[in-house]
């Protein structure tokens, strides 16, 4: 009796030695109906709590290192002697760079492997610290710290986080809640850390310690074992005419002159699968909300701890905040994933991401009046938990919008499109702080922009429900007076078949008569 393995390598032969004998495209066919048979559904559970252990490691090295940059903000100030917007643009790199490529991790990830992606970013990211140490200049660490280690996270991020989507359905949300709590538990664990090896080894040595702690980054990828899902949103003749001209591509001769339009045409054929959703109108809303809300959500790790510092608060206690801030964010991503996956809010969870937002905006708003730690505090609280909130929902959300299948391309875009306002919105808030000589018009210009965020998105699903409901009423109205239309000539046709049907044993049997 053969073993498995023998048999998948005898039966992988079978299969590529029929598909090159004549009548191949019926094979494919036949191939492709099989491949559709061994997809299955998402497990919700098993292996899948591997790859969100995994994503949760993954968003620590990643989300929890990047805001607590903002720990080395006054040493880099000081060290360098430059002004806030000079200093904040490395934050500003850091996530830029992590979203302006996470599209980049999403075409890695789909085309070559979730695994291959996720290591070499961590490698990537781990170079980017570690020759940060070294750095003489800002400018070296807008490329070492910002550029590089953001091009390296952006290879993990998207991919790991697609993954669990693609393992869970029914807990969706509380499992992107587990997942994404890494970057509030990273955060409270790193930021005393991190401000400990600060005065103990200086920033230099700081940073080449977090470059080793990066490297685990290579150990997540290694647990993103693939699976294949039944297709939701694409038709079967969709991936059968994709995956026949791959094949065919690939034994065309390099030299023929129609290797080009062959490519041409797969590539069309691809992009066209994989970003139809770009074409979605509320996934256009949904694109337009994410700007507004990116802008507003990311000066906040930047400037607490200098703005406490302001203030009157102690360098210790400012990490203090850092920490309770990642502490109630983790609070946020898991209460608030669980109960969006409860039976009473499971089709509510749109409304409950719009209501995350919106808190934060206000949260933004009361921030210029607290003026000492025990208002603060209360502020790190709430700020953290609906900030770990709305977190948890942004792949719930991009979920019910474009599907499963779309997924990793869908929060490669999502994530896109936070680049822009991670880059300038620190650097105009600085700028704001050296031209009013106080946060109130950054603090108020962030609120504002998180709380239009929330209005614009809950504006748009509003309008859809609307003309759904307007459709729906056309619908019954023109059904109504198709039915009453057709009545006559329905009831008049039927009376005429009937009279035909007895007519007919007349007309065998009486000879000369007609029917009409």
């Amino acid at each position: 009796m053969p073993t498995g393995s023998h048999w998948t390598a005898n039966s992988s032969k079978i299969i590529t030695w029929l598909l090159e004998q004549p009548g191949k495209e019926e094979k494919r066919k036949t191939m492709a109906k099989v491949n559709r048979a061994r997809s299955t559904s998402p497990p919700d559970g098993g292996w899948g709590w591997m790859i969100v252990a995994g994503c949760f490691l993954v968003t620590i090295c990643t989300r929890a290192v990047t805001r607590c940059i903002s720990i080395f903000f006054v040493e880099f100030q000081t060290y360098f002697t430059q002004d806030y917007a000079q200093t904040a643009w490395i934050h500003s790199i850091v996530d830029c760079v992590t979203m302006l490529c996470a599209p980049l991790g999403s075409v890695v990830s789909n085309h070559l492997s979730c695994q291959v992606g996720i290591m070499l970013g961590g490698l990537l990211a781990s170079t980017g610290l570690i020759l940060s140490s070294f750095a003489t200049s800002l400018k070296h660490l807008y490329l070492t710290l910002g550029v590089l280690t953001g091009l390296g996270f952006a290879l993990c991020y998207s991919p790991a986080i697609a993954m669990v989507g693609k393992y869970f359905s029914r807990r969706k949300a509380l499992a992107y809640g587990i997942a994404m709590s890494g970057s509030g538990i990273g955060t409270f664990i790193l930021a005393p850390v991190v401000q400990l090896l600060i005065e103990q080894f200086s920033w230099r040595g700081a940073l080449l310690i977090l470059g080793g702690f990066v490297l685990n980054l290579c150990v997540c990828g290694a647990l993103m074992r693939p699976i294949t899902l039944k297709e939701d949103h694409t038709t079967p003749e969709q991936n059968h005419v994709c995956r026949t001209q791959k094949e065919d591509f690939k034994r065309v001769s390099p030299y023929s002159s129609l290797t080009k339009e062959w490519a041409q045409t797969c590539l069309c054929c691809c992009l066209q699968q994989e970003y139809s959703f770009l074409l979605m109108s509320d996934f256009a809303v949904l694109a337009i909300s994410v700007l507004f809300m990116a802008y507003g959500c990311s000066p906040l790790f930047v400037y607490l701890v200098p703005y406490a510092l302001s203030v009157g608060v102690s360098h210790q206690q400012a990490a203090f905040l850092m920490s309770i801030l990642g502490v109630i964010d983790i609070i946020g991503n898991i209460t608030f994933g669980w109960l969006t996956d409860r039976r009473c809010l499971k089709n509510y969870q749109y409304v409950c991401y719009l209501f995350a937002v919106g808190m934060d905006g206000l949260c933004y708003l009361c921030l210029p009046m607290l003026q000492s730690l025990p208002l603060l505090v209360p502020f790190s609280c709430t700020f953290g938990y609906f900030d770990g909130a709305y977190v948890t929902l942004i792949p719930v959300v991009t979920t019910e919008i474009v599907g499963t299948t779309s997924l990793s391309s869908a929060l490669g875009v999502v994530y896109f499109l936070h680049a822009v306002p991670y880059l300038v919105s620190p650097p105009i808030a600085g700028w704001l702080v050296d031209t009013t000589g106080s946060y109130t018009a950054a603090f108020l210009l962030c609120g504002f922009s998180m709380i239009f965020s929330s209005v614009l998105l809950g504006f748009g699903r509003l309008v859809k429900r609307m003309r759904k409901t307007q459709l729906q009423f056309i619908a019954k109205e023109s059904d109504r007076k198709l039915q009453l239309w057709t009545n006559g000539s329905v009831a008049y046709s039927v009376e005429r078949e009937l009279d035909q049907k007895h007519a007919e044993p007349v007309a065998a049997a009486v000879p000369g008569y007609s029917l009409t």
